[in-house]
């Protein structure tokens, strides 16, 4: 008999789900302040905002996909022990709601802090990722479920857009005078956009692992996301694909970026990569691929801690 459901269980393996998300949040933070320390505009302030901002961010999407979901399916058999919960009142839907007002109420607390240095350009980032991470599961058509365009949202706003804005954050706060319209130039810059695609890629791999481990609940609910549109193998190519971008990143950074060979040093973090990857190749059920999300999250932190290491002495 399946043991009782615990508040820990739901808050904690079930929303914080730190494996995954602390990974995710920290990973584009790591990196963006790596870079900035090489072009010496490096600021701890910003970047602590950024991690916070990031990782709230992130929960609340978490916290109201979550919401959602057993909102529209009382009786999901994907979710079997969160409707458990549910159910012997161990979590309410208002506990739920008011989790996700004060995810991203802090976030933006914190997010005025990077508007106050950084100006309106994280204004908008800001409300942008906001609005990305309620629209990937809110409405009669959530972006994630029906356009298949989880991947992408993650590609773009847990690696491009976290990595560029954290740099910029930190460089508008050495550069540029408080509450100015920023220095876009300082952070869109080709060197911050090559070195947020290995954590675009990494990050979208945890989703994709997600979305090929869920692809029959999903295609029973109707949903689709863009494993269900392409399919399982498709689904495992596109994995290869984005961790051989988070592979020839590096490389390319030293051939021809202008780094020293301190920028492969990522490369040492290949032959776990390959173990995890090895793994997401052959696991097919839905039990055997749960613990690959937080191993693809420790492939990510893994890069990304050797990565930036690799910046700081480029």
């Amino acid at each position: 008999m399946a043991a009782q459901v615990t508040r820990r269980d739901v808050w904690v393996d079930m929303l914080l789900y730190p494996r995954h998300t602390i990974p995710t949040a920290l990973a584009p933070v790591v990196v963006a302040s790596a870079l900035a320390r090489h072009d010496g505009v490096f600021a701890a302030g910003p970047a602590a905002a950024a991690f916070l901002a990031g990782w709230l961010v992130q929960l609340g999407g978490v916290v109201t996909d979550n919401y959602n979901n057993l909102r529209r399916r009382g009786d999901d058999l994907e979710h079997p022990r969160f409707v458990e919960a549910l159910r012997a009142g161990v979590v309410t839907f208002a506990q739920l709601r008011n989790a996700i007002i004060a995810c991203f109420g802090v976030a933006i607390l914190a997010g005025l802090y990077l508007v106050y240095v950084g100006g309106v350009p994280l204004l908008v980032i800001g409300a942008a990722s906001i609005l990305a991470a309620l629209a990937y599961s809110t409405g009669p058509r959530p972006l994630g479920d029906n356009f298949g365009l989880g991947d992408p949202l993650f590609f773009v706003f847990f690696g491009l857009v976290s990595v560029m804005a954290t740099y910029y954050a930190e460089a508008a706060s050495v550069l540029a005078p408080p509450l100015s319209l920023g220095l876009v130039g300082h952070g869109v810059t080709s060197t911050s956009f090559l070195a947020s695609l290995p954590v675009a890629a990494l990050c979208t791999n945890i989703l994709v692992i997600d979305n090929i481990r869920d692809l029959q609940f999903d295609r029973e609910k109707n949903e689709r996301t863009l494993a269900v549109i392409i399919g399982p193998f498709w689904s495992r190519v596109e994995y290869m694909a984005l961790l051989s971008l988070a592979y020839a990143v590096p490389a390319w950074l030293w051939l021809r970026g202008g780094f020293g060979p301190w920028a492969l040093l990522p490369l040492a973090s290949i032959p776990y990569a390959l173990v995890v990857a090895r793994r997401v190749m052959v696991r097919t059920t839905h039990e055997e691929l749960i613990p690959m999300t937080p191993q693809a999250g420790q492939v990510l932190l893994l890069h990304s801690l050797l990565f930036a290491v690799g910046l700081g002495h480029g």
